[in-house]
């Protein structure tokens, strides 16, 4: 999926958000090791897991022409208090992983999640949309502004936390986003 610029993940965003590239290290399923995996690094407290799973995508994705114009990663970020709770941002810690073997910065703050939402694991696609319609702002625009910018999530199910921090992104003059998850929810 990472050679390849029209794939499974950009065409979750066909038509509503301009994307220069994406991918997914793995397709998504219930009960397999990346499940286990995730929700040992959302739910257990091990966000060493994200720095190594982002350690392992981010040497795929320098594998890639497509992602080596990537100047800056950009996590998905969690609401703040959603952060305290957690003691991390998991998306951060991929992200971190990335920018280890990449050797691209990470630019945290420069989204802004304003809204607490519930988890969307038990919601269904409307609701997910629904739930992170307003959710994001872009801060300091002029940091991302003509760049080619990685936005980083642990996993694409429907698009809607994506998308809504693309168009977040979009605000910026000049922005090409690419984006990266570590699993694909497969349809």
């Amino acid at each position: 999926m990472h050679l390849v610029n029209e794939n499974e993940f950009t065409d979750r965003f066909w038509g509503r958000l301009p994307l220069r590239s994406g991918t997914a290290m793995y397709y998504f399923n219930r009960r397999s090791p990346i499940q286990y995996a995730l929700h040992k690094l959302k739910y257990k407290n091990q966000p060493d897991i994200g720095q190594r799973i982002g350690r392992q995508l981010g040497l795929l994705l320098a594998t890639s022409p497509l992602f080596e114009s990537v100047e800056a990663i950009v996590p998905v970020p969690l609401h703040p208090k959603k952060e305290r709770s957690r003691g991390y941002n998991q998306s951060a810690m991929l992200a971190a992983g990335i920018s280890d073997t990449m050797h691209v910065p990470v630019l945290s703050g420069i989204l802004i999640r304003q809204q607490f939402a519930d988890s969307q694991t038990q919601k269904k696609r409307m609701e997910r949309f629904h739930n992170v319609s307003e959710a994001f702002v872009l801060k300091k625009p002029e940091r991302v502004q003509g760049k080619h910018i990685l936005l980083v999530d642990d996993v694409l199910t429907t698009g809607a936390t994506l998308e809504t921090c693309g168009n977040a992104l979009l605000k910026a003059p000049g922005i090409q986003i690419s984006m990266a998850t570590i699993a694909i929810a497969m349809h």
